[in-house]
């Protein structure tokens, strides 16, 4: 696996020859391509053409923030690595309501099972809910109430103002860490699709749409609670993350420079640290747990495994 490289500044992203290079008016730095597998870009960076003409020959993928720290979207390069054969079987699975069913209602297990466990949250309870979900629709409701149990604990647990779910703004420091955190994780998640054969368009719980990466956000539900949640848990409960790393605007709160540099330093060495692996008997870093769970689906669509949806308890 290659490295994932993280540019937190403003600057300018350019091509000198055969290389990337980052510049603004303090740095000037050159980005080792060749063992580089993605590249998010957590501040205003303007690039161009000649710049992701090379970054898609290389195969790495380009995850853009804006300067509020809110992610605008992904360059997903030409795939290489494709197979009719597993396309057709991912589609198969969309259109056919018991086998989509199934899928939708492990994603929302693998959240249900990760995310009680760090809050007290009766798990069974969910989990009894889940069971009788006869649709997405009833499905996507568990999941709901779910995090909305956990929006609760959360603010119990830090002692945050929450008041209710908002993104589009955040409208304070815990909602702007809640969408910030979520937001690493789906691209992350969607990162790691690129180096398989899923097509990222295709998806089970959430609704596929023209214009996003939807089998991200269905992945990304097992590891929110395990990448995100709990880092933010960790990081305000140990004093990490203060209101000094906070802008706030009218009806408006984001993580400042500082503040983003901090949670994405803390986000990559939780991605990089390993944990031991019971069933594969040796160490995996949660980066790779996310490559083992994107395999795991690959054989449950091929028919070959069926899919059980990771529980970091386990392990």
């Amino acid at each position: 696996m290659g490295r994932v490289y993280y540019i937190t500044h403003s600057g300018t992203l350019k091509r000198e020859e055969n290389t990337v290079v980052f510049e603004n008016s303090e740095v000037k730095k050159s980005i080792p391509i060749e063992d580089l597998d993605e590249l998010f870009l957590l501040s205003e960076v303007s690039t161009n053409s000649k710049v992701l003409g090379l970054l898609s020959q290389k195969g790495v993928v380009v995850h853009f923030f804006n300067h509020y720290g809110y992610y605008i979207g992904s360059f997903y390069p030409r795939e290489t690595n494709l197979s009719g054969y597993l396309l057709v079987k991912q589609v198969q699975h969309y259109i056919e309501p018991h086998k989509r069913l199934e899928l939708a209602k492990s994603f929302v297990e693998g959240a249900i099972i990760n995310l009680c466990p760090l809050f007290n949250m009766e798990e069974e309870t969910y989990l009894s809910e889940l069971s009788k979900a006869k649709n997405i629709t009833e499905v996507m409701q568990v999941e709901a109430k779910l995090r909305k149990d956990f929006y609760r604990k959360i603010e119990e647990e830090t002692g945050w103002d929450f008041q209710k779910r908002t993104k589009r703004p955040p409208h304070n420091p815990l909602n702007a860490l809640i969408s910030f955190g979520n937001s690493l994780v789906y691209s992350k998640v969607l990162g790691e699709i690129y180096h398989t054969q899923l097509n990222p368009t295709i998806s089970y719980l959430h609704e596929p749409t023209t214009k996003r990466f939807s089998l991200s956000l269905d992945v990304a539900e097992i590891f929110k609670p395990i990448l995100s949640d709990a880092l933010i848990l960790k990081l305000i409960k140990e004093g990490l993350l203060e209101d000094k790393h906070f802008l706030q605007e009218l009806e408006y709160a984001y993580l400042s420079q500082d503040g983003r540099r901090l949670f994405v330093a803390e986000f990559n060495k939780l991605l990089e640290s390993t944990i031991r692996h019971r069933k594969l008997n040796r160490k995996v870093s949660h980066r790779q747990l996310i490559r083992l769970e994107l395999y795991k689906l690959i054989k449950h669509l091929l028919e070959e495994e069926p899919y059980r949806p990771l529980n970091y308890r386990s392990l």
